[in-house]
């Protein structure tokens, strides 16, 4: 396993190497919490502002743990684009843990971007609820965030990997938030999701990003059962798609 963890570690000290644009990307999630949310509640229920800003909090979690572990995709596509990949294959490290260590340092970065925003968002369930979860629950939305990142990091990877122009991946890249984003319960819930836009409840149920956002809602908020749907839905995502990523890795270095 030392050869796969230093890849880990690798991915994961680059990764630090911005931490003041990690600090200002934290700073725009909690400005989108404490400025948006409140500002579209006011827009819709000045009556039930507090419902939804408490709503929004996991929610938001959930985005900022996607848009980090997309990250690596950026990375990988450009070491594609300039054969960074044959000093990659130089070292003496096996193609397929080398494949493996991208997809799961991507999940990392992810889970350590997102661990200041899910203390937030603890802090203002419990300030607004009075409810703080159990153990068991706190680690099974970790477990939830953690499956959401890896499948979100080789989701990242897949599409890295599937053209060397940069101008493709960030036109892929954008049109993939915006489906997963807008189709989902990050902004609203499923039931207006159904009401409004029947057409889109289906894809919208079966969204990982919602499973994970009504997930942590239900074992942080306490406002609903979770279901073991949603947890598959969020673990089965991780798997199709670090697979996936991990085999493009390994088949596009071979060319």
């Amino acid at each position: 396993m030392r050869a796969l963890l230093a890849v880990v570690e690798r991915d994961f000290r680059y990764f630090l190497r911005y931490r003041w644009w990690i600090a200002g990307m934290v700073s725009m999630n909690l400005a989108d919490l404490f400025i948006m949310a409140l500002v579209y509640a006011r827009m819709t229920n000045p009556d039930v502002v507090v419902d939804y800003f408490v709503f929004f909090a996991p929610g938001l979690t959930v985005t900022a743990a996607f848009a980090a572990a997309f990250m690596i995709g950026r990375e990988v596509n450009m070491e594609l684009r300039r054969e960074v990949t044959h000093y990659m294959l130089s070292l003496p490290i096996e193609r397929w843990k080398l494949a493996a260590g991208r997809v799961i340092s991507g999940g990392i970065r992810g889970v350590a971007y997102v661990a200041p925003l899910l203390a937030t968002t603890l802090a203002i369930t419990n300030a607004y609820t009075g409810r703080l979860p159990t153990p068991p629950e706190l680690l099974t939305v970790l477990a939830v965030l953690s499956s959401l990142c890896l499948g979100t990091s080789g989701l990242s990877i897949a599409l890295a990997l599937s053209t060397k122009s940069f101008e493709k991946y960030v036109t892929a890249r954008s049109v993939v938030y915006y489906a997963l984003f807008f189709c989902s319960t990050v902004f609203y819930p499923l039931s207006l999701v159904e009401r409004v836009f029947p057409p889109l409840a289906i894809p919208a149920r079966l969204n990982p990003v919602s499973c994970g956002a009504d997930l942590s809602r239900a074992l942080l908020l306490g406002w609903a059962e979770p279901t073991p749907f949603m947890l598959v839905d969020v673990l089965l995502y991780a798997l199709v798609f670090g697979l996936l990523a991990a085999s493009s890795y390994a088949r596009t270095t071979r060319k």
